[in-house]
């Protein structure tokens, strides 16, 4: 007999949010985000490491809170399984085919394939779990985002219903939070919030899918960092049960766990290597460049932009200046609008109605050979040339206008 009463589902639920949620303490720059790796070390000696490990891909998988044998066993096989990261396509070999939960079975039936499992949630928290812990605090705060305890990589144990504990639209939040960290690293000089939401880039940051495995690749070259458990532990070929032994691989001690990356300052780092990943074939590059290249006005909101004015600059040509110059026409006559007049063999179009008649003589004036502009002023009747430069100004700037719209 014992005293010990059962905890009622309202206080598991406080104790639960309790571990869930982090603590207003450690919301700190220096300590927040967080992230942590667990170490193999603590249920085998050796693991297989490939010489060419495959891109991990992410599989979910129905796992519910332990109310049964058959689902211990499967949250323990996941556990075990996800921890033998190193051993990436090779992992399943760890395992006797008949001990395997029939789920987990079917996908080690398809051979050496490298894959994270990960509990199935309405939010999909624990696929973008890893994307989730590198936001800052100030960017949580600001997309209504709980700050949450420390994330794990890969992937063992849960003890709390997620989704009760998260934003309904947690996936639509995370993707406007992940989309203005990682936006100054895909549009320099220009805010998010200067492009429309049809605007391909803007739609490419908020796909967090698409950062998923750049985010996987960047967490495990930090993994790969970690020393050794057993140093002294040197590598040996793979035994297989017919006596050979498995091509590619070596059996080595695991690496330790440690923290992935903690504070702010940190985070940011795995945040550009995130994207250093997205690029590591010029695929990402590619695409900017090619968006650059071909953008349209709705890629635009209406707020200004440099992106939006350089785009502005290319489609009316601003940078390019209309040179006026009075000119007499050769023997050969160009097509001519029908509004075109030729008098004394200078073209003069509809253009000579926008001036005013000392403007006109001064035209004139140049046409009939009279180039400078202190004989213009002597003819006009003024003091000095000043007022014909202005007013040749004027006459540029009419010309500019008006050969723009023609």
């Amino acid at each position: 007999m014992t005293d010990e009463r059962e905890l009622t589902d309202a206080e598991i639920e406080v104790l639960q949010r309790k571990d869930f949620y982090a603590d207003p303490d450690t919301v700190t720059a220096e300590l927040y985000p967080r992230a942590t790796n667990l170490s193999a070390g603590m249920l085998y000696r050796r693991v297989i490491r490939p010489q060419a490990p495959a891109a991990p891909e992410y599989v979910t998988l129905p796992l519910s809170r332990y109310r049964d044998e058959a689902e211990v066993q499967l949250s323990v096989t996941v556990a075990q399984w996800n921890l033998l990261w190193e051993a990436a396509q090779l992992r399943r070999r760890f395992f006797a085919e008949d001990d395997l939960p029939p789920v987990i079975g079917q996908i080690a039936d398809r051979g050496d394939v490298n894959v994270v499992f990960v509990p199935r949630t309405d939010s999909r928290y624990y696929e973008y779990s890893p994307l989730f812990h590198l936001l800052s605090h100030s960017t949580v705060q600001r997309y209504g985002l709980p700050p949450l305890r420390c994330g794990q990589w890969p992937y063992v144990a849960h003890t709390a219903p997620v989704d009760r504990f998260l934003p309904t639209d947690f996936e639509h939040r995370l993707s406007r939070a992940w989309a203005a960290t990682v936006w100054r690293y895909l549009v320099s000089g220009s805010p998010l919030r200067a492009f429309s939401g049809s605007d391909p880039i803007r739609l490419l940051a908020h796909n967090l899918d698409y950062w998923v495995p750049p985010v996987t690749a960047a967490i495990q070259d930090i993994l790969g960092g970690f020393p050794r458990v057993d140093e002294a532990v040197g590598q040996e070929p793979v035994p297989l049960e017919d006596g050979s032994v498995l091509e590619g691989a070596v059996a080595v001690s695991p690496r330790v766990g440690s923290e992935l990356w903690q504070g702010q300052a940190e985070a940011a780092e795995v945040v550009r290597a995130t994207v250093e990943h997205a690029d590591a074939d010029g695929r990402l590059r590619g695409i900017l460049e090619a968006v650059r290249e071909h953008r349209v006005q709705d890629d635009f909101s209406e707020h200004w932009s440099f992106a939006r004015e350089d785009f502005e600059r290319k489609l009316y040509s601003k940078r390019s200046k209309v040179a006026v110059r009075f000119v007499e026409l050769t023997d050969t006559i160009p097509v001519q609008g029908p509004e075109t007049e030729v008098l004394d063999g200078l073209v003069y179009g509809d253009f000579l109605a926008l001036l005013d008649p000392r403007e006109r003589q001064v035209v004139v004036l140049l046409h009939s050979g009279v180039t400078k502009l202190t004989e213009i002023a002597e003819l006009l009747g003024y003091a000095n040339h000043s007022p014909v430069s202005k007013r040749l100004a004027r006459i540029r700037e009419k010309a500019d206008a008006y050969f723009r719209q023609t």
